[in-house]
C-alpha cells in the first residue's frame, strides 16, 4: 500500500466511511479520546523515525516539533481523561489506524536520504489534512463533554499549523 493509499485508508477510518469502522456515525467520548490519542502517538512514532533517519536539518527540525507538540497534547488528553474519570475505549478505528501506521513506518524505514525525506514529509502533509478533517467533521462535533471538545479544538489549531509547516517543508524538498 502506498503512502497515499495508507493515508486515504486512515482518513476513511477516521471519517467512519470504511465498512468495518465501528466508531462510524457518532463515536462516544471514550472512543474519541482513544482515536485522538492514537493519532498523536502515530505521529510521534513516525517523527522519531524521521529524527533517526533524516540528515536534512529542516526535516529533523519539523520531526522534533511533531514529537514535542503531539506528546504535549497527548499529556493534556491523558490528564483530562483522568480528571473526568473516563477510560479511553479502544475501537476499530484506533486499531486500523495503528495497523496502517505500522505498515507505513515499515515502508519508510526501507527508504534513505532524499527519498525518505520526501516520503516522510508528503505523508505528514496528507496525514495532517486527514486528521484535521476528521477533527472538524466528526470528532469535535461528536464530542459531548465540553472540556474534551475544547481540547480537540485546541489540537485542531495546532495541527492546522503542522499541516502548513509540513507543506512548507515539502516545498523545499526536491
Amino acid at each position: 500500500m502506498s503512502i497515499r493509499h495508507t493515508t486515504v485508508l486512515a482518513a476513511m477510518l477516521l471519517l467512519g466511511t470504511a465498512p468495518f469502522a465501528q466508531a462510524a456515525d457518532k463515536p462516544t467520548d471514550p472512543q474519541i479520546a482513544h482515536i485522538a490519542y492514537t493519532a498523536g502517538v502515530i505521529d510521534v512514532e513516525t517523527a522519531k523515525l524521521a529524527i533517526e533517519k533524516s540528515k536534512n536539518k529542516e526535516v529533523v527540525d519539523f520531526a522534533n516539533d511533531m514529537v514535542r507538540d503531539h506528546e504535549a497534547v497527548n499529556v493534556q488528553a491523558l490528564d483530562l481523561v483522568k480528571k473526568l474519570k473516563v477510560t479511553p475505549e479502544d475501537n476499530a478505528t484506533s486499531k486500523a489506524l495503528t495497523k496502517a501506521a505500522a505498515e507505513e513506518r515499515a515502508k519508510l524505514a526501507k527508504l534513505d536520504g532524499a527519498a525518505f525525506d520526501k516520503a516522510y514529509v508528503d505523508n505528514e502533509v496528507a496525514y495532517h489534512k486527514q486528521v484535521n478533517g476528521a477533527l472538524e467533521t466528526l470528532l469535535i462535533p461528536s464530542a459531548q463533554n465540553a472540556e474534551l471538545k475544547s481540547l480537540l479544538e485546541t489540537g485542531l489549531k495546532i495541527f492546522q499549523g503542522h499541516e502548513q509547516h509540513a507543506e512548507h517543508v515539502a516545498g523545499t524538498l526536491k
